[in-house]
């Protein structure tokens, strides 16, 4: 029985070879990921006993893609099979001063027709202890909304830590629908998982001394966002924050805070050679839910979750395919990346 739940879309990742543009492309790469996908199968790879939650449809490339989950050791048991299509989305990798860009082809995924009688709830969430979700999930469609808020209501019911990371994601739903579904959604998180942007576009609350776009931030202003949170969801009992430098699309600075309700903990920061950013914000919350999981304490948490994001930055795919200790020996201070015999 998976003590760990996910509820999500996974896609199919379809990439040109390399640095190339989409006008250059003349065939592309096939990976699967999206978000809470991402969370289970970094989770799994630490050891933790994770299942993913999703409804597909029944053909050969869903059955290629939870062969792929089943692969990493994520429990598929629980995804639903019907509707018609899977999601797909195109991603044309940034370098040095040109960002990444992502076309989204999800309208009318299986997962965004479905329905409260499509998931036995009380069964997905038996013996289940945290549940994970992002803003991207309910922005799916107003039925997978709808579908969320139940499967909350049943976590909590259950007494089930909640973790979700904001996620906000222009090119799904407005701010405005955002701030509406999320604002009713997020009184059921224990563990809130962010960025300025993310807060900003959300909930219309930003830190004062930071620029995103210069990497300018400020650790006072985005202390007081977390507070501003927490005042006002009273169920939050941590929230954290990815902390992105963007010198170029190829090079970033990358760190992270944790905040309770007395102290705020801050990890070191890593200068990242990217790869792929592509699942690094949801390798940084996998990273919190097993360092808050296993009594790693909150410094030693944040700077697991920093290690285990900042490894992800160098590995292609959505996927972080990183072990416990090759995270911790990260952590520890051990990043020159010499080869090991």
């Amino acid at each position: 029985m998976a003590k760990i739940v996910t509820v999500g879309e996974i896609m199919m990742r379809l990439q040109p070879s390399g640095y190339k543009r989409f006008l250059q492309a003349d065939s592309f790469d096939v990976v699967f990921g999206g978000g809470e996908a991402n969370v289970a199968v970094s989770l799994a790879q630490f050891g933790e006993d994770v299942a993913f939650v999703t409804k597909l449809p029944s053909n050969a490339i869903a059955d290629k893609c939870i062969k792929e989950l089943k692969g990493w050791d994520v429990d598929t048991s629980k995804i639903v099979r019907g509707g018609d299509r899977m999601g797909i989305y195109f991603c044309e990798k940034g370098c040095s001063q040109r960002g990444s860009n992502v076309i989204y082809d999800r309208a009318g995924s299986s997962i965004a027709t479905v329905g409260e009688k499509d998931f036995d709830i009380p069964a997905m969430l038996d013996g289940v202890e945290w549940l994970h979700w992002t803003g991207i999930t309910p922005a799916i469609s107003d039925n997978m909304a709808q579908v969320m808020e139940k499967i909350l209501i049943e976590a909590k019911r259950k007494g089930i830590t909640v973790s979700c990371d904001l996620n906000y994601r222009k090119k799904l739903w407005t701010r405005e629908k955002a701030n509406a579904v999320m604002s009713k959604l997020v009184g059921y998180v224990d563990v809130l998982i962010s960025n300025e942007e993310d807060c900003k576009d959300v909930f219309s609350i930003e830190a004062e001394n930071t620029d995103i776009n210069s990497g300018v931030l400020s650790v006072q202003g985005y202390e007081s966002i977390g507070r501003r949170l927490m005042e006002k969801f009273p169920n939050i009992k941590y929230v954290a924050f990815t902390l992105r430098e963007s010198v170029s699309a190829s090079c970033n600075g990358w760190s992270a805070l944790l905040i309770d309700a007395k102290k705020v903990y801050k990890s070191k920061k890593y200068m990242i050679d990217i790869v792929d950013r592509v699942g690094g914000g949801d390798s940084f919350g996998a990273g919190l839910i097993y360092g808050l999981r296993n009594g790693l304490g909150e410094q030693q948490t944040i700077e697991f979750a920093v290690a285990a994001s900042c490894l992800k930055h160098t590995v292609e795919g959505d996927f972080n395919i990183a072990s416990v200790d090759e995270v911790n020996k990260l952590a520890r201070g051990d990043g020159s990346g010499r080869v090991q015999r």
